[in-house]
């Protein structure tokens, strides 16, 4: 398969464990926990680290601790990959200017996924609600597959068993598969992001911010203060973060479905899609601005829409975002506007959303050649409320694919 021709996917599923296999996967868990912290140590004692001399010495310390015998030996294997990978994380750091220390051994608990790489897996299914996803060294485990999911057709590269901290497991099957190219519309697209409308793009919608963690958040803080009570290593503890972890557990599954159906519409119906480039680490500094910015999470929608049209044939266009919402979209002026100004008003007469304005320059910079803006016709703003915008009847609705 040409790699031009195939991305990687990944396909996550729920795992519903017996109370046995629980303590088998959480016993694995902390095995490879284990054996990440035993390589770590052989490579402080190497004088020039060699990666493959430590996975060699996995031989030695499985000797050494007979008990990992009870763990796949691809899925020991892996934590030596984890443990270099990690060690370029820092390199790269290190790089970019960052001050970046060692890598430390990671505590009990720490550790949230364990892999299966290429072997050691196997499906069955059921025709029932559960299908059987059978680990090696662990045994068959219950998996649901929900409605419109399906296990890849393609050979399965490697599968992720990660446990959430409310205490859900789950797996996640990694394959190449086909691109699934689109037909061309002919159209093009800029998209402006933010706090109050989420999305205003250059065709006139204006989609709601649903602010899920906004909206939890009193909840949340009501659970954070039950914990902060709770003795440390106590049961009571344990449980309470786990029931704090599932509030945020559903406002991340909340965010995605939004995100993940708000991407699929833009590169369903645009060729070319054009956003901003934001440096959001640095816009996080603002302290008024930070809660609203990450429960927004914009660079994650970003990313949804990048790897959507890669898959899809589409082009997609980041643009340098200086001037975007100062500059007027129709004669070039700068006009200034603080964060409490939301609309654009320019002395060439032209009166629109200072967010449509925006979005108009974006798709202006992002195309290197475009209709001029005169014969562009102007749209009159559809907003759209978050809770509503895939049932609207309108042009503009969200239809799904």
């Amino acid at each position: 398969m040409n790699k031009s021709e195939c991305s990687m996917r990944n396909h996550k599923f729920r795992l519903y464990p017996s109370e046995e296999q629980e303590k088998k996967l959480l016993w694995t868990l902390d095995r490879c926990r284990f054996t990440y912290n035993k390589l770590l140590e052989g490579m402080n004692k190497q004088e020039k680290i060699n990666k493959n001399a430590l996975q060699h010495s996995l031989v030695d310390i499985k000797k050494q601790y007979p008990e990992l015998q009870n763990v796949h030996s691809k899925t020991l294997q892996y934590e030596n990959w984890r443990l270099f990978s990690n060690l370029h994380g820092l390199s790269q750091l290190k790089k970019n200017g960052k001050k970046v220390g060692r890598l430390r051994f990671k505590s009990y608990g720490s550790f949230k996924t364990f892999v299966y790489n290429q072997t050691g897996f196997k499906f069955t299914k059921t025709g029932n609600r559960f299908d059987i996803l059978k680990l090696s060294k662990i045994g068959e485990l219950k998996m649901r597959i929900g409605e419109g999911q399906n296990i890849p057709t393609t050979e399965i590269k490697q599968i992720v068993i990660k446990r959430h901290g409310s205490g859900k497991w789950f797996a996640i099957l990694c394959s190449d598969e086909l691109n699934s190219i689109l037909e061309p519309t002919g159209k093009q697209i800029g998209i402006d992001v933010g706090l109050s409308n989420f999305i205003t793009d250059s065709d006139g919608l204006q989609i709601e911010n649903p602010k899920f963690y906004k909206k939890t958040l009193a909840r949340i803080r009501k659970e954070q203060r039950s914990l902060s009570r709770k003795k440390k290593g106590s049961m009571n503890r344990l449980k309470q973060k786990a029931k704090l972890a599932r509030f945020h557990g559903r406002i991340e599954n909340q965010r995605d479905d939004f995100l993940h159906k708000i991407s699929r519409y833009y590169v369903n119906n645009y060729d070319v899609i054009c956003y901003e480039k934001l440096s959001i680490r640095n816009m996080v500094r603002n302290h008024n601005l930070a809660q609203g910015i990450m429960d927004a999470s914009w660079g994650k929608f970003i990313n949804m829409v990048v790897c959507k049209a890669d898959s899809a044939g589409r082009q997609e266009i980041a643009v340098d975002p200086r001037g975007t919402t100062q500059n007027c979209a129709n004669c070039g002026n700068a006009v200034y506007k603080g964060l409490a100004d939301r609309q654009h008003e320019c002395s060439c007469g032209f009166v629109v959303h200072r967010d449509y304005n925006s979005a108009i320059n974006i798709l202006r910079q992002g195309l290197s050649e475009v209709t001029p803006l005169e014969n562009r016709p102007l749209h009159e703003l559809e907003r759209v409320p978050a809770s509503q915008f895939v049932e609207l009847g309108s042009p503009h609705a969200l239809a799904v694919g």
